[in-house]
């Protein structure tokens, strides 16, 4: 990855307090890098700005924008004209509010930023993201990047303050389906299936465990055709007919879903399995039963020795989690 560098420099402002910080994108495209070509012989292509209907090529500091108006008319504005723009150029990041954090939908979140304290001493920023910690809060900032100004989300992550732009109400499209304002049966068995199907796929979240499959193989592909070589040779179970494997009943397709995870846990994990464990305080009042009843002993001996293996309702068998599936793509 590349080194981070600052893209910005200001103050947040908290109450009184200001923290000066340094901004960083967080995040950054993995993707494999490509121009275009001509595919007959690689010759590269290039673009030029040019007037339309000729062949005259504009310079890039002549080139303006042109939008249009509410009544359809074509207006143009120049750098000189969009820099005129009223907006705030304050170098600050303003906290207007805290928030419940359950009440900011992710769907709002956009660009991501990290905050690093840029004074001699970190306490103020290192308070601020404590107590941001404490209270499960997100503070909402406004701030202007490249003379916009921006409504941003500011919360904890790894110990990091991280600035998250948010998209604008306008800018969340409502989803106008039809099917919602359909009256859908959902039969109780369907449900409960479904639901036992969400546990025996329940998992804690770990980023790690999945990969980019495509531009994994796309690097083979790359280095395959550098070699001269087949990356993919084609293999001749593909070309065979795949089987028609759709369930008509939806319970039914719950069902084997669920067994099927049940199947395949059991498979991966058969050391993971706990051994029983026995009822010691069951098992010795079965024995006291039989001796003073000794016309039930063979009942009694006959519960105790369920009790220790496991057979009985008495006894608890104490079950190992299921040996989670690897999720990597190969």
């Amino acid at each position: 990855m590349a080194p981070m560098r600052s893209i910005w420099k200001g103050d947040l402002s908290f109450g009184l307090v200001n923290v000066p910080v340094k901004v960083y994108s967080a995040t950054e495209s993995h993707d494999r890098k490509s121009y275009q070509v001509d595919s007959s012989d690689g010759t590269r292509i290039r673009y030029r700005r040019v007037r339309e209907g000729t062949d005259t090529e504009v310079e890039y500091g002549d080139i303006a924008n042109a939008y249009e108006s509410e009544s359809g008319e074509t207006v143009i504005l120049t750098k000189e004209d969009l820099g005129s723009l009223p907006v705030q150029k304050s170098p600050e990041i303003s906290i207007l509010e805290f928030v419940p954090a359950e009440q900011v939908d992710p769907i709002y979140f956009d660009k991501p930023y990290y905050l690093e304290p840029s004074s001699k001493s970190p306490k103020a920023y290192v308070l601020l993201a404590k107590a941001l910690e404490e209270t499960d809060r997100l503070a909402i900032a406004s701030f202007t990047l490249r003379n916009r100004t921006r409504v941003a989300a500011l919360r904890v992550v790894d110990g990091v303050m991280t600035l998250q732009t948010l998209l604008w109400p306008d800018e969340v499209r409502k989803p106008d389906f039809g099917f919602l304002d359909d009256d859908t049966e959902i039969r109780d068995q369907e449900l409960q299936m479904a639901a036992s199907l969400i546990e025996s796929m329940a998992s804690d979240y770990d980023p790690s465990e999945f990969e980019d499959t495509y531009q994994n193989e796309l690097t083979k592909l790359i280095e395959a055709k550098s070699e001269g070589g087949e990356a993919f040779p084609e293999s001749e179970d593909e070309n065979k007919d795949t089987e028609d494997s759709d369930v008509a009943d939806l319970l039914a397709a719950l069902r084997a879903s669920v067994k099927d995870r049940g199947d395949s846990d059991s498979e991966d994990a058969p050391a993971k399995k706990a051994p029983a464990k026995k009822a010691p305080a069951k098992k010795a009042a079965a024995k006291t039963a039989a001796k003073k009843a000794p016309a039930k002993k063979t009942a009694a001996k006959s519960t105790a020795k369920k009790a220790s293996s496991g057979g009985s309702d008495s006894a608890t068998t104490k079950k190992a989690p299921a040996k989670k599936s690897s999720r990597k793509a190969s």
